[in-house]
C-alpha cells in the first residue's frame, strides 16, 4: 500500500480540525455505552481502533502546526482508550461464558486488541507530551520523518479497523508489510542523529529519537493486531512465524 503524505480524514474521525473536540476528558456516558452482550464488546473494540487511528492523525497535525487542539485531541483519545480497555476487561469474563467457540474467539481477540490499542494510545500520548515540552522547534527534516511515521501508523490502523470489520485477511498482510516502512524511517533517524552527534550528547536530538522510537513501538503493537486478525480468520497463530514469511 502506498503511503500518502496527506491522508484524507474520514468524516467520522475526531480531530482537532473537526470542531468536535471537548477540551476535557470525555464523560463516562460518551464512551461507556450500555453493553448488553458479546457483540457490543466487539463493537467497542472496533471503536477503540478508530480512536487510536484518530490519535495518530492528530500527531501529524501537532507536529506540522503545533496545534494545541491536536494535543488535546490526542489526550482525549488516550483517556477514551483507557476507559474502553477497562470496560472490556471487566465485562468479558461474564460474556464469554454465554457464547460458543467462534464467538468466544472473537471476544478474546477483542480483549487482546484493546490491550494493544490502549498501549498505542499511551505511546502516541508520549510523543505529544514531548512535542509540547520542547523549548525549541523540531528541525524540519525530523518533522518530515516523524510525520511520515505517523501517517504510516494511521494507515495501518485504518487497515486494522477494516480487517476486523470485514474479516479481510489481506488487510492483515498489508499491515505486516507496512511495519517495515516505519522501521526504516526510525532506523534512518537514529543513524543520522548518532552520526551527527558523535561523542557530544544532544538532549534535544535525543528527545526526537524517543519520539521516533515511540511511533516505531506503536507500529509493533499494530502488527500484533494484524497477527490477531490473522489468527481470528485462519484459526492459527503467526506469533512464532517470521514476519517476512507472514507478510507474503
Amino acid at each position: 500500500m502506498t503511503v500518502k503524505p496527506q491522508p484524507t480524514l474520514p468524516r467520522h474521525t475526531k480531530s482537532a480540525k473537526s470542531g468536535s473536540l471537548a477540551s476535557k476528558a470525555p464523560s463516562r456516558s460518551s464512551t461507556e455505552i450500555k453493553l448488553g452482550g458479546p457483540d457490543d464488546l466487539a463493537r467497542l473494540s472496533l471503536k477503540a481502533c478508530l480512536i487510536a487511528r484518530d490519535a495518530a492523525y492528530n500527531v501529524r497535525d501537532l507536529l506540522t502546526n503545533s496545534s494545541r487542539m491536536a494535543f488535546l485531541a490526542i489526550k482525549d483519545c488516550e483517556k477514551e482508550l483507557d476507559m474502553i480497555e477497562r470496560q472490556i476487561d471487566e465485562r468479558l469474563p461474564a460474556a464469554i461464558t454465554r457464547v460458543g467457540e467462534m464467538r468466544a474467539r472473537v471476544l478474546l481477540s477483542s480483549l487482546k486488541s484493546t490491550t494493544d490499542l490502549e498501549r498505542i494510545g499511551d505511546l502516541v500520548m508520549s510523543v505529544a507530551m514531548r512535542v509540547q515540552a520542547r523549548t525549541t522547534k523540531i528541525p524540519p527534516a525530523d518533522v518530515r520523518h516523524l510525520v511520515e511515521m505517523a501517517v504510516i501508523l494511521h494507515d495501518m490502523l485504518d487497515l486494522i479497523h477494516k480487517g476486523f470489520s470485514t474479516l479481510d485477511l489481506e488487510c492483515a498482510r498489508k499491515v505486516l508489510q507496512m511495519d517495515k516502512d516505519i522501521d526504516r524511517v526510525c532506523h534512518g533517524m537514529f543513524q543520522k542523529h548518532l552520526s551527527e552527534s558523535g561523542a557530544q550528547a544532544d538532549p534535544q536530538g535525543f528527545e526526537v529519537l524517543l519520539m521516533a522510537q515511540a511511533l516505531e513501538r506503536a507500529g509493533d503493537h499494530t502488527t500484533n493486531l494484524a497477527e490477531d486478525l490473522y489468527s481470528l480468520i485462519e484459526g492459527r497463530s503467526l506469533r512464532h512465524m517470521p514476519k517476512k514469511k507472514a507478510a507474503n
